[in-house]
């Protein structure tokens, strides 16, 4: 199947632009490792939810760096804060203390209603602290012997890349040639409630869950999963890990994704747009039970919490919060799947999430989400697979409601609705 897909560029590229395309894309094919299959588009600017090529033309950025600027690109309070840090300050480690770490961890905890946060850099540093955090609460406080803490995960999860985390992978591609793998991990089905009480024993130390999976294809639980789960840990002892390292931060239309169900995990797992899509910064957020376990020497990152990182995620997450971002995903969100949904196409099995974190399934017999997503790129919307058959639609949360309008045109052309 090829959807239909004429160019409607922003600007009709020269012949030398078209050739600085060539350019970077053969210099890209010949430097870089081939860990990634990006459309072919060389983007050298971005403004909220606009990004430009090198050939002058305009796209949507309906990805929004995989959630990292739910608050847009080059946001003018991030950047201004990023810049005024950049004059005084970018770097101490935790030999010692700086000025911004202290207001940043206190302003999230008060955000988030925890006792204590650790900064870290990627998400999948964070992940791998909560995983340190557990199976150490575990040891010290369940009194689960020692070399015996297991950790539940779900089947199709996605919290990372290092060589522990896929290996609790169930997708062989992320896990082939890198083995052996960290044991202690129970893998089950997402979304079964019956299979979790029954992975559930007197070692588990924790269940670190996605509330909606993202790299899986935007999957969302059944309702009513999240709070069951978490009662079901709650009955057990063990630990309610949630990664809203995608969902978190407005993406859902809630700060956090685990709210739409009342639920306060034991630990949070936040990065991707606490750095306001200008650097990285992540953190796992709890209270003084788990993280209490952590002494001085047990964990650490040179980077973690260094000034310029906090000063950038003050900024974002006081652009998220005074700007209602959570809102604004719920009402856009809503609003985009129903119009989404209504288009009749036959290439179309689904469109499912929550806010403005959505995926639109195509039929196998449509073939892959790839030739749509690149049919979408030769209309000035830049959208991306994921798990071969889904179209992944997040743009930033800041997001005008007509350029979605405009974008729905293109949009329903492509799908053939």
């Amino acid at each position: 199947m090829t959807p239909e897909a004429p160019s409607v560029g922003a600007a009709s590229p020269s012949q030398d632009s078209a050739s600085r395309t060539a350019s970077y894309l053969d210099e890209a094919e010949r430097y870089s490792a081939r860990n990634y299959l990006p459309l072919p588009v060389v983007l050298d600017r971005g403004e909220g939810a606009w990004v430009w090529d090198v050939e002058g033309n305009r796209y949507l950025d309906m990805l929004s760096a995989y959630s990292a600027l739910n608050q847009g690109h080059r946001h003018p309070e991030i950047m201004a804060a990023a810049q005024t840090q950049m004059e005084r300050l970018t770097l101490t480690s935790r030999a010692f203390h700086n000025d911004q770490m202290g207001p940043f961890l206190r302003e999230l905890c008060e955000a988030t209603g925890y006792d204590a946060a650790l900064p870290m850099n990627t998400g999948a540093e964070a992940v791998e602290t909560a995983v340190k955090m557990v199976r150490k609460w575990g040891y010290e406080t369940r009194g689960i012997p020692a070399g015996q803490a297991e950790i539940v995960v779900c089947e199709d999860n996605f919290h990372g890349r290092t060589t522990t985390i896929v290996g609790f992978s169930s997708d062989e591609q992320y896990r082939e040639g890198f083995g052996p793998f960290t044991p202690g991990f129970k893998l089950i089905p997402y979304g079964d409630l019956d299979a979790l009480k029954a992975a559930l024993g007197p070692n588990t130390a924790g269940f670190l869950v996605e509330p909606v999976q993202g790299e899986a294809g935007v999957v969302v639980p059944p309702e009513g999963y999240l709070a069951e789960a978490a009662a079901l840990c709650r009955d057990n002892g063990t630990a309610f890990v949630a990664d809203e390292i995608q969902t978190g931060l407005g993406r859902t239309g809630r700060l956090f994704c685990c709210e739409w169900e009342d639920v306060h995990p034991d630990v949070l797992v936040v990065g991707k747009a606490l750095g306001g899509g200008v650097y990285p910064v992540s953190a796992v957020i709890a209270d003084a039970e788990f993280m209490d376990v952590f002494r001085p020497g047990d964990h650490g990152s040179t980077f973690g919490g260094n000034p310029l990182g906090a000063a950038v995620g003050r900024a974002s997450l006081r652009v998220i919060l005074e700007e209602d971002l959570s809102r604004r995903s719920d009402e856009l969100g809503q609003w985009f799947a129903d119009e989404l949904r209504a288009i009749r196409s036959p290439h179309v099995e689904e469109v499912r999430g929550k806010g403005l974190m959505i995926g639109v399934v195509i039929r196998e017999s449509s073939g892959t989400a790839r030739p749509f997503c690149e049919a979408l790129q030769q209309r000035g919307i830049l959208a991306k697979e994921t798990h071969q058959q889904v179209v992944r639609f997040a743009p930033p949360l800041t997001v005008d409601r007509a350029a979605l309008e405009d974008a729905l045109v293109d949009i329903r052309v492509v799908l053939g609705g």
